[in-house]
């Protein structure tokens, strides 16, 4: 099984900002550090490129049609952190589904 990076403050994009994540495929996470809540996780065949589509269109990459995602991180940026896995898709998939069974993120999909 692979590891989790250690939490890295989320990049400003409009400061120049850049994101320490796997090129390839894999997970992610954010939570705020201020609370320590679990904000959101996800998975992607290129883990940066889906990472940067969750920020507002303006300032990100991709699309998103869950808007509520992109405007809690855009709000909360300055208390954003997040971790990554890289792994292969199986082994992505497999953790989505325990980080979906913990019911403890407040986006889940």
């Amino acid at each position: 099984m692979s590891r989790w990076s250690k939490w890295r403050p989320f990049p400003d994009p409009r400061a120049g900002g850049v994101l320490v994540a796997p090129i390839g495929p894999g997970c992610y996470e954010l939570r705020r550090a201020d609370t320590g809540e679990l904000v959101l996780f996800g998975i992607g065949r290129a883990v940066a490129f889906r990472m940067s589509s969750l920020m507002p269109s303006e300032f990100g990459a991709g699309r998103r049609n869950n808007t509520a995602k992109r405007d809690y991180v855009l709000k909360y940026l300055a208390q954003m952190e997040y971790r990554t896995l890289a792994c292969e898709l199986d082994e992505a998939r497999a953790e989505e589904l325990r980080l979906k069974r913990s019911l403890a993120h407040r986006f889940r999909t």
